[in-house]
């Protein structure tokens, strides 16, 4: 497996992989599948300081994605980034999240950030093993943070200090 930069020709496999993350209703409070053009779009739009990564298979199949995305636009938070980590179904638990978080991490620094930090469902026990085994923290939970298929679903709130 090999880390490297996305690319728009990476944009049907992100799109799949994100759909089955939001299908799975495991990683994300989005509900609305996404379109490889509609990727692309995002992919064109993003800037050196909100990379996207890809883990790349031997025979270039796209395996997951990672990116680093702006916390808040207030200036104040120039130095806080959000992240996010999705793993295709069929290749979960074989450390490419794994590797896609440090490649992150390493990213992140690289680029002067201070802090990273996440949203997640605590209940996602791949994901909060994933942050913890990082070093990342609990800051807080938001409770009922948001109606998922009819029932509310709490968000946890963590963070890791980069600096």
């Amino acid at each position: 497996m090999h880390i490297r930069e996305a690319t728009a020709g990476d944009a049907a496999a992100i799109a799949g992989i994100y759909n089955q993350g939001i299908e799975d209703r495991l990683a994300t409070l989005e509900t609305q599948t996404r379109t490889p053009e509609e990727r692309a779009a995002w992919l064109a739009a993003r800037g050196p300081r909100h990379p996207v990564l890809v883990a790349e298979a031997p025979d270039g199949a796209v395996l997951g994605w990672g990116s680093l995305n702006a916390f808040n636009p207030r200036p104040a938070y120039d130095h806080v980034v959000d992240f996010s980590v999705y793993v295709g179904r069929e290749q979960r638990g074989r450390g490419i999240g794994d590797a896609l978080l440090t490649a992150l991490e390493v990213r992140a620094r690289a680029i002067g950030y201070h802090k990273m930090v996440l949203a997640a469902f605590p209940t996602n026990r791949a994901g909060m093993r994933l942050y913890e085994r990082h070093g990342f923290t609990t800051a807080g939970i938001y409770h009922e943070q948001g109606l998922l298929d009819g029932r509310w679903v709490d968000v946890i709130v963590m963070e890791k200090l980069l600096t």
